[in-house]
């Protein structure tokens, strides 16, 4: 499955839709899509994994560059609209504890 990000920015914030699978074959272009988002001071970028159907270790990897990407250059990683499934997977592995998720 192909994977399809949408992205909304304005000044400080930037709002990113994700559509689709993030896995081994994905996530290098979630990858160069997202991380030049993170250049700058005080950034906050919001991810909506809501269309996301299946997010695999490679995928968590990203958000985890993304993350201190962000806390390196004093910015903030939010993601948002997770489905039971991705927020369990961000639980188990401890992620959420470091990044803002939210369900809704």
């Amino acid at each position: 499955m192909n994977l399809k990000i949408d992205k909304h920015q304005n000044n400080e914030e930037t709002f990113v839709q994700v559509s689709g699978e993030i896995d081994a074959y994905t996530a290098p272009q979630l990858r160069e899509e997202l991380l030049p988002l993170a250049e700058g001071k005080n950034k906050t970028l919001t991810v909506s994994l809501k269309d996301v159907s299946y997010l695999d270790s490679t995928g968590l990897g990203v958000f985890i560059g993304l993350f201190k990407q962000l806390k390196k250059n004093e910015g903030e990683l939010k993601l948002i609209d997770l489905s039971d499934r991705l927020k369990r997977l961000f639980e188990i592995t401890g992620i959420s504890n470091i990044i803002h998720i939210s369900a809704e």
